[in-house]
């Protein structure tokens, strides 16, 4: 047993402002927009818009989708896969050029979200004849979510420790959707606080944030306070200290 406490604290309704505020995503030599895409019943379709915003020799992009799954520590692990729907699948655009990619559900949605990945990647020009070119591949992935017809928010932190000055924060999404952990700090009053980011946890998924505390600050502390702050979701935990946790 783990000598800490932890609560909800809270649920946001849908993705911060922040989210949704994005500018498009420049990737080398050309852009996305938007930068993911949400698909349920009531929205079974969806478009990203590829542009060629500088290249001057036409650009050549190859499209692939992969499931997109977590693994041990909360990993990214991808798969390809034929869920979805979309096409082109090939496409060149001139300088300046936009075109549409558009994406919909092949199957119907699960009681847990299922995520994937569309993976749009520039392809090498052809070599000209007696030269040689040095390619460099430059591929975005859009996150796809096929969202459950209910859905159900809940995290916990189901590890909260420390040695060496460490600190581990594991947190567990325990849902059927992902959510996008902001930030993991840890504080004690006004002696220190720390902050480590976060990235998205998938539902079922658990990964774990090490937080490394300073050396003097550390011997000196009873107790550490962590909040995780995510989009949809708030999460606090307390950790009672001892110097023993603080030594090599």
């Amino acid at each position: 047993m783990y000598p800490f406490k932890t609560k909800t604290i809270h649920r946001l309704g849908g993705l911060l402002l922040a989210l949704a505020v994005l500018p498009p995503a420049g990737a080398g030599q050309f852009g996305v927009s938007p930068i993911r895409i949400d698909l349920d019943r009531g929205a079974r379709s969806g478009a990203i818009t590829v542009t060629n915003d500088e290249q001057a020799d036409p650009l050549r992009v190859q499209l692939r989708l992969f499931e997109w799954t977590q693994g041990a520590g909360g990993k990214d692990e991808y798969r390809e896969a034929e869920d979805l729907v979309y096409f082109p699948r090939l496409m060149t655009l001139e300088k300046g050029e936009q075109k549409l990619v558009r994406v919909g559900l092949r199957t119907p949605a699960l009681e847990r979200e299922k995520t994937y990945r569309l993976f749009i990647e520039e392809l090498p020009a052809p070599p000209t004849p007696g030269g040689a070119r040095v390619a460099i591949a430059v591929r975005f992935g859009v996150p796809i979510f096929l969202k459950p017809p209910k859905e159900e928010v809940s995290g916990e932190i189901e590890k909260l420790d420390m040695a060496k000055g460490v600190l581990r924060v594991g947190v567990r999404n325990s849902g059927n959707v992902h959510f996008t952990i902001k930030s993991v700090t840890a504080a004690s009053g006004e002696a220190f606080s720390k902050e480590a980011p976060g990235w998205y946890l998938l539902a079922g998924a658990a990964r774990e944030h090490a937080i490394e505390l300073p050396a003097e600050a550390c011997a000196r502390l009873k107790r550490i306070d962590v909040t995780v702050k995510a989009d949809k979701l708030e999460l606090k935990g307390t950790l009672d200290v001892n110097a023993s946790m603080c030594g090599p």
